[in-house]
């Protein structure tokens, strides 16, 4: 009883007393901390041995100084391989299963699996294998954190909140290098991951604390009062039991056609053939797996395109700017640490740039910062030998990088909700009652992943093959040529929009706006008329 009261198991079927202080362990508030500082310790774990790697790999592993900056680069490669695999996997996954806590839980494990073998592990296949668990824990925690973020805020809420998921993810990019770099200057190489295993010790906690709000309903009343006293409520016999993320789908894609069948053998191809008699398409699609209709998108497409820009570009520095300030200031690990808080310190606005996605939409901020990032990713260049001015001007350049980054990253971690909203709001039941929330941020780890991947092997062979100057402008080439289909598909495709409502619309607060909604309505060829009575098939273009 103890252990329900709790909240730490729940046994379906048997009435329990509602677990303690339920109200603010299921709370909004405390549902986006626990998964901002999630990732926060996720990417902390990332971030700290960033600028310890390029000194640790030839006092511990015994690797030439000529082959650390390749070693460098396969570790941060193998962390994106881990992304890219584990993702989608992750998101079936967290689609499939009722509860989102318990894959947090099984991620945080890998996590701490991997701390402990970069605390013992000293060859360099040890190091690669924890780097891939490591990577294997970041699937997990991303695609189902972010996907519970979805499903406990409101539509309208969702670019502010991962603009708050983004300061996390700032934090923990910033002082990680920073608290790396210092701690084993100073103490040396374990005390490093003490700070890791503190941090882990608190997730741990958070995220047995948590209670999911569609888990905390079954204790509370029709007025949203938690249900006190015994005895307590028995489920109604009379009525049908449903999960509490179906009837979240069903509320956020209810088929309203009165003449469909009522009968509980209905299934979801058959609601939507008779909810759609003139449409081919529409059935083809309801027998498609969702991550196929997902990657049919354009609009989603385009959304990946920019997360996987976005990462290679930021995880590229983490594999060549601690061994350029090294050889060109003469940096130690320290400095290779505080070298970051140029890059990051311009996304704590984050939460600026998604709320301002929420309201105007994300097509323009998202042009804007690819295009931002262009000229100061290639002046990059100019730093090249060692000076005063070198050093001010390689912050302030990295600083308009981070601004850069800044407004792209948010709008285009709610565009992946936006667009998923969307196609259920235009084919109702085409995901099925528990929807493809997580499936699409899977999408986006796995996007993300590719340009961690990427980013890294792309910086630092070119960097040592070609130089410094060259690997900048290559970056920069790829920010500007990004901002093209970001103009075109970002929020739906620009020129039907413009075509069908004559100006650029403004989104409500609904749905991450309702804008938004109608702009994903426009993918579709044959489109659909907002009032009329027929429902158009799903955005397959």
């Amino acid at each position: 009883m103890w252990v329900q009261r709790l909240g730490l198991w729940d046994s379906p079927g048997e009435p329990s007393p509602p677990p303690y202080l339920l109200r603010y362990r299921s709370s909004k508030a405390f549902i986006l901390f626990t998964v901002s500082f999630a990732i926060f310790t996720d990417l902390f774990l990332y971030g700290i041995i960033v600028p310890v790697v390029p000194f640790a790999l030839a006092a511990r592993s015994g690797v030439h100084q000529d082959n650390v900056q390749h070693w460098v680069s396969v570790l941060l490669a193998v962390y994106g391989a881990a992304l890219l695999i584990g993702s989608p996997i992750c998101g079936w996954f967290a689609d499939w299963t009722t509860s989102r806590r318990s894959p947090m839980l099984t991620g945080l494990l890998a996590l701490t699996g991997s701390t402990i073998m970069f605390v013992l592990g000293k060859s360099v296949g040890v190091l690669i294998a924890a780097r891939f668990l490591q990577g294997l824990s970041a699937a997990v925690i991303w695609v189902v954190g972010l996907a519970l973020i979805v499903d406990t805020v409101g539509k309208d809420e969702v670019g502010r909140m991962m603009g708050y998921v983004s300061i996390a993810m700032s934090v923990g990019i910033l002082i990680s290098p920073i608290l790396g770099g210092i701690v084993y200057a100073r103490a040396g190489y374990h005390a490093v991951f003490a700070m890791a295993f503190g941090l882990i010790g608190i997730d741990i906690i958070l995220r047995l604390i948590l209670i999911e709000k569609k888990t905390a309903k079954k204790w509370k009343n029709e007025d949203g009062e938690i249900v006190f006293g015994a005895p307590f409520p028995l489920p109604n016999p009379t009525s049908t039991p449903t999960t509490a993320a179906a009837s979240d789908a069903i509320e956020l894609a209810p088929i309203r056609d009165t003449n469909l069948p009522t009968k509980s053998s209905t299934t979801r191809k058959e609601q939507i053939r008779q909810a759609n008699p003139q449409s081919r398409k529409a059935r083809f699609n309801s027998n498609l797996p969702p991550v196929i209709t997902l990657l049919a998108s354009r609009r989603l497409l385009t959304a990946l395109w920019g997360s996987m820009v976005q990462a290679a570009l930021l995880i590229s520095f983490d594999s060549v700017l601690p061994l350029r300030v090294n050889r060109l200031f003469g940096w130690n690990s320290t400095g290779a640490g505080l070298i970051f808080l140029a890059d990051v310190l311009p996304s704590l606005l984050a939460p600026i740039a998604g709320l301002l996605a929420d309201k105007y939409g994300p097509r323009w901020f998202t042009v804007a910062g690819f295009i931002i990032g262009l000229p100061f990713l290639v002046l990059l260049r100019l730093v090249d030998h060692d000076s005063i001015r070198q050093k001010v001007l390689l912050c302030a350049l990295l600083v308009f990088v981070g601004i850069s980054l800044t407004l792209v990253l948010p709008p285009l971690m709610a565009e992946i909700s936006y667009t998923v909203i969307a196609k259920e709001k235009n084919n109702p039941g085409l995901y099925g009652p528990k929807g493809a929330i997580a499936q699409a941020y899977g999408l986006f780890n796995m996007a993300f992943a590719a340009g961690a991947l990427v980013g890294p092997i792309w910086a630092g062979f070119v960097e040592q093959g070609a130089g410094w100057a060259t690997m900048t402008w290559t970056l920069g080439l790829l920010s500007g040529v990004s901002a093209i289909p970001a103009a075109f598909f970002t929020g739906g495709y620009i020129f039907d929009k413009r075509k069908r409502q004559g100006s650029e619309p403004v989104p409500s607060a609904e749905a991450g706006g309702e804008g938004e909604i109608k702009e994903a309505d426009m993918e579709s060829k044959t489109g659909e008329r907002q009032n009329g009575p027929e429902i158009g098939p799903p955005s397959i273009v």
